[in-house]
């Protein structure tokens, strides 16, 4: 798969589209979800044209890599969600409910998540 340069993500990044950054630096976006599925829901994103947690994982610079996970802890810690706990999700591919092709996590907390998956 190629990196899509039309998705949602990628028009946010060049400014297309306007989010409300939470953190905003040389390799990272991060922002609450429009449609928030929890009272906590923020999306950390890299700025690099990454599709899923493998391509990021596999081709990121170590640079990259520590700022995204940096942002992570940031958010977690700014949002005050260490205490009662949180969820981290990454989507991959199809099968994963991946909807936009450009790798992100979706940070999720201040309230009980209940299970991981509902069963179908």
């Amino acid at each position: 798969m190629t990196y899509d340069n039309n998705n949602i993500f990628a028009k946010i990044l060049r400014g297309e589209i306007p989010c409300d950054p939470l953190i905003d630096n040389d390799h990272v976006l991060a922002f609450r979800d429009i449609t928030p599925q929890a009272p906590v829901h923020v999306l950390v994103i890299p700025k690099g044209s990454y599709i899923s947690i493998e391509d990021f994982s596999a081709k990121a610079t170590s640079e990259e890599i520590t700022a995204f996970h940096r942002a992570v802890a940031q958010i977690i810690q700014d949002e005050n969600l260490s205490a009662m706990g949180f969820r981290v999700i990454a989507n991959a591919g199809a099968h994963g409910g991946q909807e936009v092709p450009h790798y992100h996590l979706h940070i999720l907390g201040g309230e009980p998540l209940g299970s991981m998956l509902a069963k179908t």
